[in-house]
């Protein structure tokens, strides 16, 4: 049994729970997984070691919650007549932030999870490993492969003509274009 208020552990890990349960299953579920971790954790908090990681169990069972909404939504049926419009951004709080959160949800699970625990919750990767199950090295792998995919997600929606700017290129080209102009005059 842990001598600590369970308010006390609401208010230092809350924010980093919040993060990991937005990384994981996006901004609109995000305060619902939060609500259920620490529902959960409330519940189970009399009954931890005084020794434990609290931080480690706490984003266990984010992990374990933000699973459990990610199955329940994928449940649920969508009427294709009915999809509904991207909401506006405009004027919310996280604005600066927002693209961020869905080039992060856009990436596969693991690396997504890899990113959320080691750079949003601060795990080091044998922590992380041990939550998503692998190896440390994976975890690193995985995170790395992550910050890889968002840096060329920001890079290919600013540069001229990508998708920021609207320009006819996203960012891409076929492999050997401009390879000419490149070549041009160059001793052969």
């Amino acid at each position: 049994m842990s001598a600590r208020p369970f308010e006390r552990v609401v208010d230092e890990h809350g924010p980093m729970v919040l993060r990991v349960c937005r990384a994981v299953v996006g901004p609109t579920d995000a305060e619902d997984a939060w609500s259920e971790t620490f529902l959960s954790a409330l519940k189970a908090y009399p009954e931890l070691p005084a020794d434990a990681n609290v931080e480690a169990w706490l984003v266990t069972i984010a992990h374990r919650k933000a699973i459990d909404l990610l199955r329940a939504r994928a449940r649920r049926p969508v009427p294709v007549d009915a999809l509904p419009e991207e909401p506006s951004r405009t004027g919310r709080p996280e604005d600066w932030d927002g693209d961020v959160w869905h080039a992060l949800a856009e990436l596969p699970d693991k690396q997504r999870a890899a990113v959320a625990y080691h750079y949003l919750a601060g795990f080091p990767y044998r922590e992380v490993a041990a939550i998503t199950g692998g190896t440390a090295d994976a975890a690193r792998r995985a995170a790395a492969d992550g910050i890889k995919a968002l840096r060329l997600k920001d890079l290919r929606a600013t540069e001229p003509g990508g998708a920021e700017s609207g320009g006819a290129g996203s960012g891409t080209r076929a492999p050997g274009a401009g390879r000419r102009a490149e070549t041009e005059g160059a001793p052969a």
